[in-house]
């Protein structure tokens, strides 16, 4: 870059323009005794079926050899009158190129056919070159003495027309730009509230505490069916201590009368119906050894041990050892099994006993989907029932539908 602000910095001033012309081949070099300042002005040298060049013209210089410092404004004033004056010239005026010399030959074009607005599209490129490379080189408007001016040329196998150039250059007005930007307004920020704390649900109480027929026991086992005729009931174990009732097993599935529930008053021999109400415990029993309950429990050791289900005999819902005392009519043996395996017996209709009002009402080992009025249940889940009821703690088993037990 260096080098070629320094070529283009200064020239020398021909004696005359064809003198000037004459030399350009290939290089621009002219020399003559005093020194002159550059102007930009450039022209398209040669004749018919001649090679062309852009050079530079040369402005006046003074006669004391001091350079003239350059203005844009007369640069550019130069550079077109330079321009125009070699357009207007005949082309027999234009000296045609003897010889050309570069240090790179340009590729001639491949089409015969070139059009005008071609070249000028190349040497007005150019010009622009130059006058860039030009305003690059040190100070504003001097220029140095001495100095070659080195410029390509470029190439055409087309026969030139004589150069018309444009003397009025359109002009292009920028459209206004507002200069007041537009204001943002921030949105409000929204306002948020600290959430509220969760409000913990209110905790159900326990069913137990709903019961009825709870009375002073501390221990209570609920079974309860969502109607009558349900065979299905759910069993519920409750322990009241110091800290209140809590539940101790279940809730587990448990099996009742084949006919459901009966209403409260209205159970009826072999109706196949669980009595509804609350009822204590008596003794525990089984065909197996006593699996370590805290009740009294009686081992059941042959089939002369029979429960008593005739209502019209003296010993009506009562058990009976056969070997020593008449059990009536038809009597239930308690060597069953696995239903009698373990049980407990709920003292239903026995203070006092009314004929015909049902018997032989256990807490067994289930065999089935249900009983002839029993509650049974899986033989682990009874055997956890019986070790926990204690005798002191006055349990009680609260059975029949959820609207009877709990209203």
């Amino acid at each position: 870059m260096a080098e070629i602000c320094v070529a283009l910095t200064g020239v020398t001033e021909p004696t005359n323009p064809e003198a000037f012309v004459a030399a350009a081949a290939g290089w621009v070099s002219v020399v003559v005794g005093r020194p002159a300042a550059v102007a930009v002005g450039f022209g398209v040298v040669g004749g018919p079926g001649a090679e062309s060049i852009v050079v530079v013209g040369v402005a006046d210089g003074v006669e004391d050899g001091t350079a003239t410092p350059l203005t844009w404004e007369w640069a550019w004033s130069v550079a077109f009158r330079g321009v125009l004056e070699h357009a207007a010239r005949s082309p027999l005026q234009r000296r045609p190129m003897a010889t050309r010399t570069t240090k790179r030959r340009a590729r001639r074009g491949t089409d015969a056919h070139h059009s005008r607005g071609s070249s000028s599209l190349v040497v007005s490129g150019l010009a622009a070159v130059l006058v860039l490379l030009l305003a690059s080189c040190g100070p504003a408007g001097h220029v140095g003495v001495g100095h070659r001016v080195v410029v390509h040329a470029t190439t055409s196998t087309t026969t030139p027309a004589p150069t018309t150039v444009a003397t009025t250059v359109p002009t292009t007005v920028a459209p206004t730009v507002p200069t007041t930007a537009p204001v943002k307004v921030a949105a409000p920020a929204p306002v948020t509230t600290a959430p509220r704390p969760a409000v913990p649900a209110p905790v159900a109480p326990l069913l137990v505490t709903r019961l009825v027929g709870v009375g002073s026991a501390t221990q209570i086992i609920a079974v309860s069916a969502a109607g009558y005729g349900q065979t299905s009931a759910t069993l519920t174990a409750y322990q009241h201590d110091v800290a209140g009732w809590h539940q101790v097993f279940g809730p587990w599935q448990a099996h009742v009368g084949y006919a459901g529930f009966a209403p409260p008053g209205q159970k009826r021999e072999g109706d196949g119906r669980t009595p509804s109400g609350s009822f204590g415990f008596d003794f525990f029993f089984g065909v197996l050894g006593n699996p370590g309950v805290q009740f009294p429990y009686r081992p059941v050791t042959g089939h002369n041990l029979v429960w008593d289900d005739d209502p019209s005999s003296p010993l009506y819902n009562q058990w009976v050892d056969t070997s020593t005392a008449n059990a009536g009519a038809a009597p239930e043996p308690m060597d069953q099994t696995p239903v009698y395996d373990y049980g407990a017996v709920i003292s239903y209709n026995t203070s006092p006993t009314v004929p015909g009002a049902g018997s032989a009402i256990f807490l067994h080992v289930s065999d089935g989907p249900a009983t002839a009025g029993c509650v049974s249940l899986p033989t682990s889940e009874l055997l956890a029932i019986l070790r926990w009821l204690n005798p002191a703690a006055q349990p009680r088993i609260i059975m029949g539908t959820a609207a009877t037990i709990s209203p």
